[in-house]
């Protein structure tokens, strides 16, 4: 198989990633819309392994520690969308704002500073 029909799959793949991420609000659709991204990265790693054939495996081993990360931003991400959820009611992204602390609170003073 030519290396030009995987590239063209994970091309297509990382596109829709990044229009999903830019162009919607819902905080679970951009979570899938990173995940199309990562797995588009994925495919370009194991199509070049493929197409090197060096013996090491390295674009499928650097493959499966970005299935590793991608696990972990998951279940972090997921958290965060529930968290949202139980406050707001809504996982709107453009609402996340309300998440962050007000610029004019003073930070807490410890005893050892004064």
């Amino acid at each position: 198989m030519p290396l030009v029909l995987p590239l063209l799959l994970a091309v297509a793949l990382f596109c829709l990633g990044v229009y999903g991420v830019l162009a919607r609000r819902n905080a679970i659709t951009m979570l899938m819309s990173f995940e199309l991204m990562l797995n588009a990265v994925n495919l370009n790693l194991v199509a070049f392994d493929a197409w090197h054939v060096d013996g090491l495996a390295t674009g499928q081993t650097l493959a499966v520690f970005v299935i590793t990360l991608a696990a972990a931003e998951i279940g972090l991400g997921l958290a965060i969308v529930l968290l949202l959820f139980r406050g707001h009611g809504h996982v709107d992204a453009d609402a996340a704002r309300d998440l962050r602390e007000p610029a004019d609170l003073k930070p807490l003073e410890t005893g050892a500073e004064q």
